[in-house]
């Protein structure tokens, strides 16, 4: 009888082990891609600027500019000259802003939470023009001037010339889909240094002296309430920037470097010289308590200001020769987001403190 070979068995299978789940590689804020969920919020200070952002509303037909009308005839020709070119400034320069918001800044700064922010800002820039659309059709009845002030990128050397000075420094980062390399970070960070710092920091900064210097001689003062919400607004968007930069620093501090920092100092010193241009074509030969060489004062001592808060070392060691920016008084924007949220609802009346960030 022939034994069988007892059959064969199978070895027990050894359980699997379970794949340990991937880290997810850390991100900066300037890796390419395009985030999509709030949750976990990587940012959430972002976050929270957009929230303090939706209390500060504020409409255009709120301002009434009835009694500027009556101020405008009171004016000297020359004052009248400044008027002008001030309107046909701010009617091009949030544009300018507004541009770069849709096509550089969201494009690349890739958190939910931060592009949260850039869409309140873009409805903002858009209440801003706006308001100065209104400005010239209350300010200039003739329909040739309002079409001229409206060309003055165009057809205005001194404004010309701020714009040529904002296209320089952040048209070379529009080009770029992706910020792929140190050198495309440096243009970016260029990019939006030259926004915030200098157009929205000291363009918009020194066209605001203006309008108070106005309200200190109880002149205008339609305009200087709206010039209030809008500097509340413009002071918001320059510190989002600045954190923005910030973080990018303590993401990738490679790359704020030497040649950066001199970039960084050549272009606010630019920006100085473009501003001056404009304030000698506004003053001429000097109004009382308004001249090119108190005007060029009050701007170098904002660009010390912008030098430091970026990190960087001031380069005038000037002082504000304004008084009158001074007594505007209530500490509410330096101390923006220390406040309660119950005073910043809409329309709220105030006057503007320039003593400390100006």
């Amino acid at each position: 009888m022939t034994t069988q070979p007892p059959a064969a068995t199978e070895a027990p299978a050894t359980p699997a082990t379970p794949a340990t789940p991937a880290t997810p590689a850390t991100k900066n804020l300037l890796d390419p891609g395009f985030e999509l969920t709030l949750r976990p919020m990587r940012y959430p200070d972002f976050y929270e600027r957009y929230r303090d952002a939706i209390k500060n509303t504020w409409h255009v037909e709120e301002v009434d500019l009835h009694s500027d009308v009556a101020d405008l005839a009171k004016l000297s020709p020359m004052e009248q000259h400044l008027i002008g070119r001030l309107v046909a400034f701010f009617a091009t320069g949030d544009s300018i802003v507004a541009n770069n918001l849709v096509l550089t800044l969201y494009k690349h700064i890739n958190s939910p939470e931060a592009r949260l922010y850039l869409s309140r800002q873009l409805f903002e820039e858009a209440v801003h023009v706006q308001f100065y659309l209104t400005l010239l059709d209350t300010y200039l009845p003739d329909p040739d001037d309002r079409a001229a002030a409206f060309a003055a990128v165009e057809n205005i050397p001194s404004i010309r010339e701020k714009a040529g000075f904002c296209f320089k420094w952040m048209d070379s980062v529009e080009s770029i889909d992706r910020l792929e390399t140190k050198a495309d970070r440096r243009r970016f960070l260029l990019n939006l240094i030259c926004f915030a710092a200098c157009i929205e920091g000291l363009f918009f900064y020194g066209a605001f002296a203006y309008v108070y210097w106005f309200r200190s001689r109880g002149l205008l003062h339609g305009l200087a309430t709206g010039t209030n919400w809008v500097f509340r607004d413009e002071t918001m968007h320059m510190s989002f920037a600045f954190d923005v930069v910030d973080t990018v620093r303590k993401e990738e501090p490679e790359l704020f470097d030497d040649a950066l920092r001199q970039q960084v100092t050549d272009m606010l010193r630019e920006a100085v010289e473009a501003e001056l241009q404009f304030a000698r074509d506004l003053c001429g030969d000097g109004l009382p308590g308004m001249n090119t060489d108190s005007m060029r004062q009050y701007l170098e001592c904002v660009a010390d200001q912008r030098l430091t808060r970026l990190g960087f070392a001031p380069v005038y060691g000037s002082e504000n020769p304004f008084s009158f920016m001074e007594l505007q008084g209530v500490q509410e924007l330096t101390n923006f987001f220390e406040r309660r949220p119950s005073a910043y609802q809409v329309a709220v009346e105030g006057t503007v403190d320039l003593s400390e960030d100006f």
